[in-house]
């Protein structure tokens, strides 16, 4: 079994770990561009446009299933990639996990890249899935470019200023970039000691990982062996994985003996 994921950058990275998790025997692709990102100021078409380049090199591997592991990519190219690849290819994308966070009724926020939060897109799946809960768009400024460069100093900064703008009774926080979900212990702490209490962060790495298994009519395998390769594009050329992806826990866990590079 072969899934290939794409993103402009390391926000890919949870969702392939997750895959590796849930199934050590997968062949992953990573298709990232690096030289793009980040893609959020792109307009629709420009973000479409490099989406499908990425799709287009990952594709060349014939995977069973492609992965849109990014918010913005989600809601600009969705269509088109679909439309190119299915039904040769099911393309997977990946959604703010605003359903499990409202399910509760109470207070929470929704943390996205500038370009997402109070966008129409946005917008529309609160209006669907927060079923009358207050929902806080909080705009990320730096955030998501200081986890790609694994800027530890930008990081904190980037999440102290969120958190600044994070009303203090939210009960949740929804991690709308892919990115943020690598920093998540870290956003966690800061929000715990802000609020003083413990705040639940959703991310959307596992269910979109689940759906592409199924997708794919594989089951879960965690105990099978740790037989799956990496294969790397960035920009459309082979690479190994980048220097950034191998700070997080997550870029470490796709490190195979075959596949370090």
């Amino acid at each position: 079994m072969r899934i290939a994921l794409l993103d402009s950058g390391v926000g890919l990275l949870a969702t392939a770990a997750e895959l590796r998790r849930l199934r050590p025997d997968a062949a992953l692709v990573l298709s990232s561009d690096p030289e793009g990102m980040p893609w959020g100021p792109l307009d629709s078409r420009g973000i479409a446009e490099r989406a499908s380049r990425c799709a287009e090199i990952a594709a060349t591997e014939r995977p069973d299933a492609l992965i849109v592991a990014c918010n913005t990519a989600s809601v600009h190219a969705l269509p088109a990639l679909r439309a190119a690849l299915e039904p040769a290819i099911p393309v997977i994308g990946t959604v703010p996990a605003i359903k499990p966070a409202a399910a509760s009724g109470a207070p929470f926020a929704v943390w996205a890249t500038p370009a997402t939060t109070g966008s129409p897109y946005q917008r529309r799946l609160l209006d669907e899935f927060a079923r009358g809960a207050r929902a806080t768009g909080v705009p990320c400024h730096g955030l998501a470019g200081a986890v790609e460069s694994a800027d530890e100093a930008g990081v904190r900064a980037a999440i102290k200023a969120a958190a600044e703008l994070t009303p203090p009774d939210i009960t949740a926080v929804v991690l709308g970039c892919t990115h943020y979900e690598l920093v998540a212990d870290e956003i966690g702490r800061h929000l715990a000691a802000v609020t003083g209490r413990e705040v639940t962060l959703f991310g959307s790495a596992a269910a979109v990982a689940a759906q592409a298994l199924r997708r794919v009519g594989a089951e879960p395998a965690p105990s099978a062996p740790p037989t799956g390769t990496l294969t790397v594009f960035a920009s459309g050329r082979p690479a190994t994985l980048a220097e950034a992806a191998r700070h997080y826990p997550q870029g470490r866990a796709l490190l195979t003996a075959d596949a370090a590079g």
